[in-house]
């Protein structure tokens, strides 16, 4: 698995980010060539350059904003710095539907596409929060602004272009200060930037730089892909590309990309110390933190750098609408759908036109699985069409762990929220194969699942 992990010591922005993609090697070219698809092609130029920040060279990607019809910096999410004005009265303002019409109809790639789809969307809730109106409703420069299109969009397409798989992210620093923007002075973290991080509940620091450190655009992109924030996982480095920022900090104001390969087993789940040291000592209880791929979510929890209280992420809901499709193919489309990634599937039982009985099939899943999702779908079903949204959810930490049942191994789920423990459930899979292999009754099987793990756990307490 290829694998990516945003180091952020300086902080994140949208061309910080452009840089690094453009120095692990996406072709300048590349990237102009679609981002022109977007019908954007007169109201930009990008261009790249190395630049040298405290002795250590870096690319820096650079969006030269036309016509200009007011003199002022271009540098609401690249300079970091606070006193700068973050209007852009030189460009059109543009709102999520316009935004989203123009990537769809771009004919990008369709991770690129859907990634793009997806930090947009995670903008325009958190400053549709902040402004307390609809995403929708979101009207201002930052989501409409030309260089913001760019970056993330560039971005996007740079990460596709080198095949990443999975995204990984470092605690942000907060940074200080103020900084102009449309509605004024605002203090640093500017309120969007906080509402992301909020709705991911990413592990933030102060650094000692009173400056503006992320911007709503890099904030964007790192929320809406990485998995998970904290420290680096486990892989083998391949390459490490920097991104510059704009101004010139006391440490190098650079954004460093590390990419390499994972494999599945290096993500390990730690699960609570105090229950490993509980259990250590009986054989009849052993540990596997592993989370099987049939649940794809369990990067929320990888590591040492798990978050013992859950944590936010944005996934991506798709749902369609059935009247004619038979229950073999919904429950064939379902395993398909679960195998190929996604978080979970669901129907309910709905009325259609012309008092047809039919079912809605939702789909949830993170952002990079969508185009493979999606394509289920149309593949599998009869849908013409898929309706997509972008959600916020909470995920307890959990590690799993397993007994002995009348001599079979059966793995239990374990929930956590921090310290306490609220739900401890057997495995439906193990127990059933127990209670088949047995003679017993499945319920039996699940109580002495729960009592066997609930004793082991008193007879070992000091």
């Amino acid at each position: 698995m290829k694998v990516a992990y945003f180091d952020c010591p300086t902080g994140v922005s949208g061309d910080m980010c452009l840089g690094t993609v453009l120095d692990a090697g996406v072709p300048l070219d590349y990237l102009t060539q679609h981002l022109d698809r977007l019908g954007i092609a007169q109201e930009y130029s990008l261009t790249e350059a190395w630049v040298n920040h405290n002795g250590q060279q870096a690319k820096k990607a650079i969006v030269t904003l036309k016509p200009i019809q007011e003199s002022h910096d271009h540098t609401h999410d690249h300079s970091h710095t606070s006193d700068h004005s973050h209007t852009h009265d030189h460009t059109q303002t543009r709102t999520l539907p316009t935004i989203e019409a123009m990537i769809e109809s771009a004919n990008l790639p369709e991770r690129a596409r859907d990634w793009s789809l997806a930090v947009f969307r995670a903008l325009a809730i958190a400053e549709g929060a902040v402004h307390g109106i609809l995403p929708e409703q979101v009207h201002f420069h930052e989501v409409g602004a030309v260089d913001a299109i760019v970056d993330i969009v560039g971005t996007c397409l740079g990460l596709d272009w080198l095949k990443i798989d999975k995204f990984y992210c470092s605690a942000l620093p907060t940074g200080g200060g103020t900084v102009w923007a449309a509605h004024g002075r605002l203090p640093v973290p500017v309120p969007a930037v906080l509402k992301l991080l909020e709705q991911s509940q990413v592990p933030v620091f102060y650094n000692g730089i009173d400056k503006e450190l992320v911007t709503p655009t890099g904030a964007a992109i790192v929320t809406t892909l990485a998995h998970h924030f904290g420290h680096p996982p486990k892989m083998t480095l391949h390459k490490v590309a920097l991104g510059a920022g704009t101004i010139s900090l006391p440490i190098p104001n650079i954004l460093r990309l590390w990419i390499g390969e994972s494999g599945d087993s290096m993500h390990s789940h730690s699960g609570s110390p105090n229950a490993q040291k509980s259990h250590s000592h009986d054989p009849s209880l052993t540990h596997s933190h592993s989370e099987p791929h049939s649940h794809p979510h369990s990067h929320l929890h990888s590591g040492s750098n798990s978050d013992p209280h859950g944590m936010h992420q944005t996934v991506i809901h798709l749902e369609t609408q059935l009247d004619d499709l038979s229950p073999q193919t919904i429950a064939y489309t379902t395993q398909k759908l679960l195998s190929s990634g996604a978080l979970d599937v669901f129907t309910t039982a709905i009325g259609m036109k012309k008092s047809r009985p039919g079912v809605l099939m939702g789909v949830i899943c993170h952002a990079d699985q969508t185009a493979v999702c999606e394509q289920i779908l149309f593949e599998e079903t009869t849908t013409l069409g898929i309706r997509r949204t972008v959600q916020q959810r909470k995920a307890l930490a959990r590690s799993f762990e397993t007994v002995q049942v009348m001599g079979q191994s059966v793995k239990l789920k374990i929930a956590r929220d921090g310290d306490r423990i609220l739900n401890v459930q057997p495995e439906y899979e193990d127990c059933a194969e127990v209670a088949r292999l047995m003679g017993r009754s499945l319920q039996e099987v699940q109580r002495q699942a729960v009592f066997r793990w609930e004793r082991l756990g008193r007879e070992m307490q000091p």
